[in-house]
């Protein structure tokens, strides 16, 4: 199924589509298959699997084909400009087209921290999605920004650098965490002005510790209202009310989100499924 039609869904069933993403766990899947277990019976459209510094290609896809043979849902996984050479592509793509896997998500991704030098055959997302698209019928999701990505200049050239990977031939997008609706809102109608017309899908990662949030604020353009970042430094000691705290906090903006008839809604799980069932709990 493509990921438009995944999506088509929730203009008859008036409710969100709900979406996953994991990552590929450094030892053995036994633990995630517990995780994915507490997450599957509120029936996901789709899971998206994570392209790490750690893990391989083949490892990636091993993770993959577990989900999809256990959960029997679609799996999205993550291909990166860095990691990935043309002939890294192609081969990928034949192998998730003989795992009849529908859909990927196309990203630029980081610069590696660890001293190994970046591919070089794609400079951007919108190369990448433009590759994909001349080498097979896959359908391809690209990631958005609300506030702009930490690199571009202004919004507005973010979402220029946006309009390229549609008009390259991504079907959906998929936007990084956020804390300020009031931000995502505006993002959505800048988006639109833009003359983009595909479903945009909050990413929604619920607050699990002071040390999570400190390192997205630091490595992504993500601002934390006054309000959440007032319980955040008054919670940062305690783990327990912390992570009672991020549920609440994530069912008030998923709530919203609702409300204002967004498309889909999809969860960064961080492999912990706890808050992210006890959200949906709230709010299905």
């Amino acid at each position: 199924m493509k990921l438009n039609e995944i999506y088509k869904t929730q203009a008859i069933s008036k409710f969100p589509v709900i979406s996953f993403e994991v990552f590929p766990p450094q030892n053995g899947f036994e633990k995630l298959d517990s995780e994915l277990d507490l997450l599957k019976k509120y029936n996901p459209a789709l899971i998206s699997v994570t392209s790490t510094s750690a893990a391989t290609n083949f490892e990636q896809n091993l993770l993959v084909q577990n989900i999809q043979n256990t959960l029997q849902v679609p799996v999205m996984p993550h291909l990166t400009c860095m990691r990935n050479t043309k002939h890294d592509v192609e081969e990928y793509l034949t192998v998730l087209n003989d795992a009849q896997t529908c859909c990927i998500l196309a990203l630029r991704g980081d610069y590696p921290t660890d001293g190994t030098t970046p591919c070089s055959d794609f400079k951007y997302a919108n190369e990448l999605v433009e590759f994909i698209k001349s080498k097979s019928n896959i359908s391809i999701g690209v990631a958005g920004y609300p506030e702009g990505h930490i690199e571009s200049a202004s919004i507005k050239d973010d979402i220029n650098n946006l309009k390229k990977k549609i008009d390259a031939g991504a079907d959906v997008i998929y936007t990084q965490l956020f804390f300020d609706d009031e931000k995502f809102f505006r993002y959505t109608e800048l988006v639109e002005d833009a003359g983009i017309n595909v479903p945009i899908i909050a990413g929604i990662m619920p607050i699990l510790s002071y040390k999570q949030i400190k390192k997205m604020t630091t490595l992504a353009n993500i601002s934390v209202p006054a309000n959440i970042s007032d319980k955040i430094e008054q919670y940062k000691d305690d783990a327990d009310s912390m992570r009672e705290f991020g549920i609440e906090t994530a069912v008030s903006q998923c709530r919203k989100l609702i409300d204002s008839g967004i498309c889909g809604l999809h969860f960064y799980t961080l492999n912990k499924a706890y808050s992210v069932s006890k959200i949906l709990d709230n709010i299905l």
